[in-house]
């Protein structure tokens, strides 16, 4: 059984290399789950190990590795938390590429603080079994 912060019940991770974004995402996460904030794909996974994450939001493009590079390397280790990729360029390849990697969704930027936690809670009830009773309606 995951266990969960005691007063949040699900943790997030946002990585993005744009500071601003981190922050847009964090504002929209921390009120209702224990987010945490990394600017590379190295970072994400020094998160991972020491880190009980739920589900992991990571843009695209980021330096050292990619959202996709990232999301790639946790699933070689048999992580199967969900991913929700986000980014300016959702064309076609990169969206086949995202699912190919077994991304949970693919959200456009700039994001929509009720897209993004529509997508959020979707991928918790699926991957958790249930609804999280305190996450924001809409």
């Amino acid at each position: 059984m995951v266990q969960a912060h005691p007063l949040l019940p699900y943790s997030i991770l946002v990585a993005d290399d744009d500071r601003a974004a981190r922050d847009v995402l964090r504002e929209i996460f921390e009120p209702h789950y224990r987010t945490f904030l990394a600017s590379d794909g190295e970072e994400v996974l020094q998160i991972f190990r020491t880190e009980l994450i739920h589900v992991a939001v990571f843009d695209v493009h980021m330096p050292k590795l990619t959202g996709l590079e990232t999301l790639q390397i946790l699933r070689g280790t048999g992580a199967e938390l969900p991913v929700i990729l986000v980014t300016a360029d959702t064309d076609a390849g990169l969206m086949r590429q995202a699912f190919m990697a077994h991304a949970y969704s693919v959200i456009p930027k700039p994001v929509n603080k009720n897209v993004v936690l529509h997508t959020l809670g979707r991928a918790l009830d699926r991957a958790y079994g249930h609804p999280n009773t305190d996450r924001p309606t809409f």
